[in-house]
């Protein structure tokens, strides 16, 4: 038997004991060692589900929680290659039907069957869960740690809306919001070259991300700060999600910009009014969406980006058992750090280990991270 956290319904997740599943054919079973949380588990938790599946009014329920995790993998199905087991693998969210106009184009995040660990089946807030084997890939021979390794399915979505932004090593980004996703993306950017402006409305996480490399943070308006400073932006990535941010965002964008849209807006009416959509026109800025991540490319991308950092305990120091799930990680209230993580194993908070035995370049400053 394992533990498990079940989502049952709104404002209701239990913590049971369920049989330790069996991997099927083409699929590994993975001892979790570290699992994350993000906004949509505790939208799930706090409001109507809208991701855990449903006839639009009744979700399927009980499903296991938890879409960014990683672990060791214990066990294979058949088809799969019993030399994975032992592997430390992070696995990716996504499972898709790999037959679809999109999967043949290798867009696997726009299948048109696609569906998320943790939400349309068991996820891996639990001792163990079972994955799709092409969707897991390795991180011990990066010298990740679970710990780690367990980030990379957010980096995997910040690398994938990096990329979206089509921007060359040397040009200027300018990151809007340094929540969870946005730290990623900022790290990601410099990790490719990019020379980073971060944008927040708090103190800690400009404080953050010029520790992740950021060149400049702006508290304030970026257009005036891009204005004042006499530079133009290459790329602008707007990841709050919110109004203010996308007004400022657009603002920062100059004629044949390219704006990111990373962050979903929620209140679409006040976020696309005319003269924005006048002015995209008129100055031929390139708006681009970005969801997701896919797993073939930007999931090893994400591994190797993380692997070039000495440690992330600013962004995730602590690791939480897999009791307090709802106090540290679903409930409303500030967040304790940036991405919060559980052992499915552990009774207690622990601090998280994010030391590597192999020896890896800060792409940052160039210094040696081991």
């Amino acid at each position: 038997m394992m533990r498990a956290a079940v989502y049952h319904g709104v404002g209701d997740v239990r913590m049971e004991s369920r049989p330790v599943p069996e991997p099927a054919a083409g699929e590994v079973l993975v001892r979790v060692g570290a699992a994350g949380v993000c906004g949509s588990d505790a939208a799930e938790y706090r409001h109507t589900p809208t991701l855990v599946p449903g006839d639009g009014t009744r979700a399927t329920t009980p499903v296991v929680l938890g879409h960014e995790f990683a672990g060791e993998v214990v066990a294979v199905g058949a088809g799969v290659d019993p030399g994975r087991i032992g592997e430390l693998v992070a696995c990716g969210a996504g499972i898709s039907c790999g037959d679809c106009a999109a999967c043949r184009r290798g867009r696997t995040n726009l299948c048109v069957r696609y569906h998320t660990i943790g939400f349309h089946r068991d996820g891996g807030l639990a001792d163990h869960v079972t994955a799709p084997a092409g969707i897991c890939v390795r991180a011990d021979d990066r010298g990740l740690t679970a710990d780690t390794a367990a980030l990379a399915q957010p980096m995997a979505v910040a690398v994938h809306a990096r990329d979206r932004g089509a921007a060359a090593p040397g040009d200027l980004a300018v990151v809007v919001g340094v929540g969870g996703i946005g730290a990623f993306l900022t790290y990601a950017c410099v990790a490719a070259g990019l020379r980073v402006w971060a944008v927040d409305v708090a103190d800690d996480r400009l404080a953050l991300a010029r520790s992740l490399g950021a060149e400049h943070t702006i508290q304030g308006d970026p257009a005036a700060a891009l204005a004042d400073a006499g530079l133009r932006a290459d790329v602008v990535y707007e990841v709050t999600g919110i109004v203010p941010g996308l007004h400022a965002a657009a603002a920062a964008t100059p004629p044949g910009g390219r704006l990111v849209l990373v962050g979903i807006q929620k209140n679409v009416p006040a976020a696309l009014d005319g003269a924005h959509l006048a002015r995209w026109t008129l100055q031929e800025v390139d708006v681009v969406g970005t969801v997701a991540h896919t797993c073939a490319t930007d999931l090893p991308a994400a591994l190797d980006v993380l692997a070039g950092r000495p440690s992330w305990d600013d962004i995730a120091g602590t690791v939480y058992p897999l009791a307090d799930l709802v106090t540290e990680g679903l409930a409303p209230g500030p967040a304790r750090q940036i991405k919060t993580l559980f052992d499915p194993s552990a009774d207690a908070p622990r601090p998280a280990e994010h030391h590597r035995e192999n020896r890896h370049v800060h792409p940052v400053d160039g210094r040696d991270a081991k």
